[in-house]
């Protein structure tokens, strides 16, 4: 099935809309867009990992507990990585739906796709499940890899309370050791070389690479 054309960058765009102005309250509004000015002021973004990188291997368990290897999917072709939040996150859930709709065209090219979180594996299966993924969602409990890529950052005490608030407490999402951190949303096309051919790292988290790049990113390495 051939997705519409930036489906994905559509529902997202409603989505900021309604949760903007029509769902949290102003005060909370406040506290979510100063934490994502001080995240841009931070600069983290100019220290991920970029187009020219090459990635190192890694094994993370998707959602019913088997190993995924990098290295073994490079094997077979190039690889997309996005790094989500979790299946609380609005945003990532349309993120992750969008993938799915353009699973079948990212396999015709070849391409093997993951999502990867810091989710406890019990909640990665949750999002699995809700959201019909057919494509392995990985836990990156503690960031692990997340960090090796650059994008992980720690939450202000401000938005860890505004997120217990709306009972998106991270300690019940990620475990102990994730609980007041998060990745920046970011998604990576490899070639089978592991080497980063495109780079999306994005500090406010309703923004995401729609599929529709991603797989013209694909075409280009299959040139």
């Amino acid at each position: 099935m051939t997705t519409s054309i930036m489906q994905t960058t559509t529902e997202l765009d409603e989505a900021r809309d309604h949760y903007r102005n029509r769902v949290i309250p102003p005060e909370k509004l406040k506290v979510l867009d100063r934490a994502t000015e001080e995240l841009i002021a931070s600069v983290l973004k100019d220290s991920a990992l970029k187009e020219g990188d090459r990635v190192a291997d890694f094994i993370l368990p998707d959602a019913h507990g088997a190993p995924v290897r990098l290295q073994s999917l490079l094997e077979t072709g190039p690889v997309v990585i996005s790094f989500y939040r979790g299946g609380w996150c609005p945003y990532c859930n349309i993120e992750l739906r969008g993938l799915e709709r353009s699973l079948a065209e990212i396999k015709a090219l070849g391409a093997s796709l993951v999502g990867v979180s810091p989710q406890l594996p019990d909640n990665s299966l949750s999002t699995e499940e809700k959201n019909h993924l057919t494509f392995p969602v990985l836990s990156d409990v503690g960031n692990v890899i997340a960090r090796r890529f650059g994008i992980v950052f720690k939450l202000p005490d401000d938005l860890l309370d505004t997120y217990e608030a709306f009972n998106h407490g991270l300690a019940d999402m990620n475990g102990e050791e994730g609980a007041a951190e998060l990745p920046m949303p970011a998604t990576y096309v490899l070639d089978r070389s592991g080497v980063i051919r495109l780079a999306f790292i994005e500090e406010d988290y309703t923004k995401r690479l729609d599929p529709q790049t991603i797989l013209e990113a694909l075409r280009e390495l299959g040139k």
